[in-house]
C-alpha cells in the first residue's frame, strides 16, 4: 500500500493526529513492526518502520514508542531501538525504570513452579517451546501441530493459568502466565502523562493490544489502527506489516508539514 492507498477515514484521522499540539506515536513489534515468525527469536523488523518510528521520535513535541510483550532486554536486542524510541516490554509493565509492579521473592518462587509447569506440558507436545521473562513464562505453539498445539493450550488455561496470583494472556499460538499484573492500556496512560501527549496513534495486531485500543479515546482524536484480521475494538484496521510501515512514513512526514507550518 502506497501512502495514497490509506483509506480515507484512516487517512483524514492522522491528518488530524499528526496537528495535535503533543502527539504520541506508537505500535506493537511482532506483526505490526516486525512480520510474524515461526521463530520468535528470528523476528526482523521491517526497516522502513524502524527508520518512521525513529524519525518521529525525533520530531519536537512528538514521543514514539514501542509495546510490547517481548522482554524489554530482547525487545531492544531484536528491534535496535533506543532513545528517542520508548521501549516497554512485557505486555506493558517493563519501562526503562524497571517493572511496573515491584517483583518480590514470592514472585519469582511461583515463577519458578509456572516455567516447570509449562515444560512439561510442552515436552508432551512436539513442537511446543517455553520462552521465559523476568516476570513471565509463555507456551509458544505456533510449530506444534495442531491437535499437539490445542491440547498444550487446553492443560496451560486449566492447570497452571488457574493457580492463585496468575494474570493469564492469550495471543496467536501463545498462552503467556505472568505473576504481575500486564496492560498495554495501563502502559499507554503511563505513557501519555509521561509526554503531556494530547493524541495517540496506536498499532496492533494482537489480542493483547485490545487492551491498549481500549484505553484510547477516539472522540478525542485518537487513533486505534488494527493490523490483519480478528475482532477489535480499533476504529480503523489495514493489512500487513508493510501498511504499518507505509501509515509511520505518511504520520511522520505530516507531522513535519504541521511542525512547519506551525513555526
Amino acid at each position: 500500500m502506497s501512502a495514497t492507498g490509506i483509506p480515507a477515514d484512516l487517512r483524514e484521522a492522522l491528518i488530524g493526529a499528526a496537528g495535535s499540539p503533543r502527539l504520541l506515536v506508537a505500535s506493537d513489534y511482532d506483526g505490526c513492526v516486525s512480520p510474524l515468525v515461526s521463530r520468535p527469536e528470528d523476528a526482523v523488523p521491517n526497516p522502513a518502520s524502524i527508520a518512521a518510528i525513529e524519525a518521529a521520535g525525533q520530531l519536537p513535541d512528538t514521543a514514539a514508542a514501542v509495546v510490547s510483550g517481548r522482554a524489554l532486554g530482547v525487545l531492544s536486542e531484536l528491534s535496535g531501538l533506543a532513545v528517542p524510541v520508548v521501549l516497554v516490554g512485557s505486555h506493558g509493565s517493563e519501562f526503562d525504570s524497571g517493572f511496573a509492579v515491584e517483583i518480590t521473592d514470592d514472585h519469582r518462587a511461583l515463577l519458578e513452579r509456572l516455567i516447570g509447569e509449562l515444560r512439561s506440558i510442552a515436552a508432551d507436545h512436539p513442537g511446543s517451546t517455553v520462552e521465559t521473562k523476568p516476570a513471565s513464562t509463555v507456551l509458544h505453539v505456533r510449530n506444534a501441530a495442531p491437535t499437539d498445539a490445542d491440547a498444550a493450550l487446553e492443560r496451560a488455561r486449566t492447570g497452571p493459568a488457574t493457580w492463585p496470583g496468575v494474570e493469564v494472556t492469550e495471543g496467536k499460538a501463545v498462552i503467556e502466565l505472568a505473576v504481575i499484573e500486564t496492560s498495554k492500556g495501563h502502559a499507554l496512560d503511563v505513557l501519555r502523562e509521561r509526554f503531556g501527549a494530547d493524541t495517540v496513534i496506536y498499532l496492533g495486531d494482537d489480542v493483547t493490544d485490545e487492551k491498549a485500543f481500549a484505553h484510547l479515546h477516539p472522540d478525542s482524536g485518537d487513533v486505534g489502527i488494527k493490523v490483519g484480521q480478528g475482532d477489535t475494538v480499533a476504529t480503523h484496521r489495514i493489512e500487513d506489516t508493510d501498511d504499518v510501515a507505509t501509515v509511520l512514513e505518511f504520520v511522520t512526514a505530516r507531522r513535519r508539514e504541521w511542525l512547519s507550518d506551525r513555526h
